[in-house]
């Protein structure tokens, strides 16, 4: 609004808003993910993965990572269309097969030398945020969507001032910074990627990112606290023969307990994230539940476990099904008006590092 109005002109009344949860009433309506992945589906593909990898190396984890890729790309579905991945076996090959020679040369070094080990471990951090660069721009670029591809574009020093030197101020400052670099950095890799020619963009705050991990630390300290306050009521109250048992039952719960907190702090971050995340004038929103997230983790750890590791790819549908559907599409307008654009393929190295690193780019 006009700041320098006329005194006897009345101002032009203010746009109407919405909630960040709810579209315009004129919009289409929420459309919401769809996973259709079956445990049984993947089974398949994952042993075939799993067997072909070790027979070979490793050589056949490259195409192994493009057919479980595929795979939950063509089952996620919004507003009636599935994504697809476009990723080459070769390329991903290349870039591990290139990463391996790094990390090995990296730890020969200080097989060598202390010093010669810390220069590699110099030019490994040097190296690293432009290969994560690289490494968003080669998984987006080969992502589309009704045959449109996704990019990022950014810049060489907008990824070392996120991935270099806003992580160092976290070392010097104890990690008390961390809420604020993440936020910096899910703000770079958002606000840089692209739909075509449309932009995504990040509205979280740092202050929403700082309740969010204060949240899930305060709520571990207390979930330990309470623990140990019971443990040691239980020391005092029972007989000495009985002290084992009481001991073995509060490291399981003090287990159980950290064990659990990670599904809360994964939920609060996806709900952060993506409630804060527009893709043009549409939005997101994100609601997933803690106690849910907490039952589908805890139930798969028991299969994983009981199974001697073959319950893992049913353990990965329930996630990630769960993970997806629990996300929906505010449309402000038709969704056939996004138009392609010409982005940069990537590189395939960044991508290989990644993954010998095992980088979640997601959160």
């Amino acid at each position: 609004m006009n700041e320098h109005l006329d005194s006897n002109r009345q101002p032009d009344a203010a746009p109407p808003t919405f909630p960040t949860t709810m579209p315009a009433p004129d919009a289409p309506p929420a459309e919401r993910f769809v996973f259709s992945g079956r445990g049984s589906e993947y089974f398949r593909i994952w042993i075939v993965n799993l067997l072909l990898s070790v027979l070979t190396l490793g050589i056949y984890s490259a195409w192994a990572k493009v057919r479980r890729l595929r795979y939950f790309y063509d089952n996620t579905t919004v507003a009636g269309t599935s994504f697809d991945y476009h990723g080459k076996p070769l390329a991903i090959l290349k870039g591990r097969a290139i990463a391996l020679v790094l990390l090995v040369l990296y730890h020969g070094a200080f097989q060598i030398s202390p010093v010669i080990g810390l220069a590699g471990m110099l030019v490994v951090g040097l190296v690293a945020p432009w290969l994560i660069w690289r490494s968003l721009q080669f998984k987006l670029y080969n992502s589309s969507y009704r045959g449109i591809r996704f990019g990022l574009r950014g810049s060489a020093g907008g990824a070392y001032f996120n991935y270099l030197l806003l992580p160092v101020t976290v070392f010097f400052t104890s990690g008390l910074l961390w809420p604020m670099v993440h936020q910096r950095i899910k703000r770079f890799q958002h606000n840089e990627s692209r739909f075509g020619a449309t932009h995504f963009s990040f509205h979280a705050t740092v202050g929403g990112f700082y309740k969010t991990y204060l949240l899930g630390i305060g709520i571990w300290l207390a979930g330990m606290v309470a623990i140990m306050v019971a443990f040691s009521g239980s020391m005092m109250a029972l007989a000495q023969g009985a002290l084992s048992a009481s001991l073995v039952l509060t490291i399981l719960a003090l287990y159980t307990w950290s064990f659990l907190i990670l599904p809360l702090f994964f939920t609060l971050l996806q709900n952060l994230i993506w409630n804060n995340t527009r893709l043009g004038p549409h939005r997101f929103t994100s609601n997933m539940n803690w106690g849910r997230m907490c039952f589908i983790a805890l139930t798969n750890v028991i299969g994983i476990a009981c199974t001697l590791g073959l319950y893992t790819p049913f353990a990965k549908i329930r996630a990630m099904r769960y993970r997806i559907e629990s996300m929906s599409l505010l449309p402000a307008s038709d969704l056939d008006e996004f138009v392609a654009s010409t982005e940069p393929p990537g590189s395939a190295t960044g991508e290989g590092v990644t993954d010998l690193f095992d980088f979640d780019l997601s959160l």
